[in-house]
């Protein structure tokens, strides 16, 4: 793995993209969406991508590989939010997926998952017993319960998913502010990854299996999972390269810092280290 660099540099991350540089142009690029290309905002309906990200991320098409968003949000939401031709979308961290020119497949255990679960129901009643919390529907698939404007809530919300996630047989996972309900389907951003580079458990590889280096870019704590599988898959010999990209905010987990080879600071951190690998790739 390249030196740990905690301040964001020009040359420094040049440096440290050296190794997958090297491997060009069998590289992978995955990316978180909310707090990584998209600043946090109140309301998550209008998050976008930020302008410089996109344009970077445009520059980079061509000169890797692949590109991926991995996110919590649906593959509906992230095909507005990143308007990036050819990019794969893994929505609900991995549970849709969209690839170039295919339609959205959803992983074929959550059907049998949500068979005992009423999602529509529960958010009617979180809205209901919960009247502060922002209540996010995900497609059918998911919903999320969000308190940024109402912190004091927290531990409310919480509980109260926490239970009705136990009563309906979902899984309840804390994010930042927010906790989601959603099928108790082995699947997280670490397994999204592995399929990326590895193709789906029991199937052949596909094109994917080309990569030989990968760079993974989140802030949150459900990208501390992408970033150990990115370096597993170093150790057991499947890539030889991976950079691993934490994005630094006030709400970032305590140890991003630790799982991570470079830090930047915020979104428009991530989108300059993107253009100077973009730069860098086009020597």
């Amino acid at each position: 793995m390249p030196r740990h660099h905690r301040h964001l540099s020009r040359r420094r991350v040049r440096a440290a993209f050296a190794p997958i540089v090297a491997c060009a142009p069998a590289i992978g690029v995955v990316l978180d969406f909310d707090g990584s290309l998209a600043p946090i905002v109140d309301d998550p309906t209008t998050a976008r991508a930020l302008p410089e990200a996109i344009e970077a991320l445009g520059r980079l098409l061509g000169r890797v590989c692949s590109i991926a968003v991995v996110s919590g949000r649906p593959v509906e939401f992230l095909r507005r939010a990143v308007p990036v031709p050819g990019a794969i979308l893994l929505g609900q961290y991995g549970l849709e997926r969209e690839g170039p020119g295919t339609s959205t497949v959803l992983d074929p255990r959550v059907l049998d998952a949500l068979a005992a679960a009423d999602l529509a129901a529960l958010a009617d009643s979180a809205r209901r017993d919960l009247p502060t919390v922002r209540v996010e529907e995900k497609g059918g698939v998911a919903l999320t319960l969000h308190w940024r404007e109402d912190p004091g809530v927290g531990p409310a919300a919480s509980a109260w998913a926490a239970d009705h996630a136990a009563r309906a047989g979902l899984a309840a996972l804390p994010g930042r502010m927010a906790i989601e309900l959603r099928p108790a389907v082995a699947v997280d951003k670490g397994t999204a990854v592995r399929e990326l580079v590895l193709g789906a458990p029991g199937t052949a590889r596909g094109p994917a299996s080309a990569l030989r280096a990968l760079l993974v870019a989140g802030d949150d704590l459900g990208d501390l999972p992408a970033f150990d599988a990115a370096a597993a898959l170093v150790a057991e010999g499947h890539l030889e390269a991976a950079v691993r990209i934490g994005v630094r905010s006030v709400e970032a987990p305590a140890d991003l810092e630790e799982r991570v080879d470079v830090v930047v600071a915020g979104p428009h951190g991530l989108s300059q280290a993107l253009g100077v690998l973009a730069r860098s790739l086009g020597r």
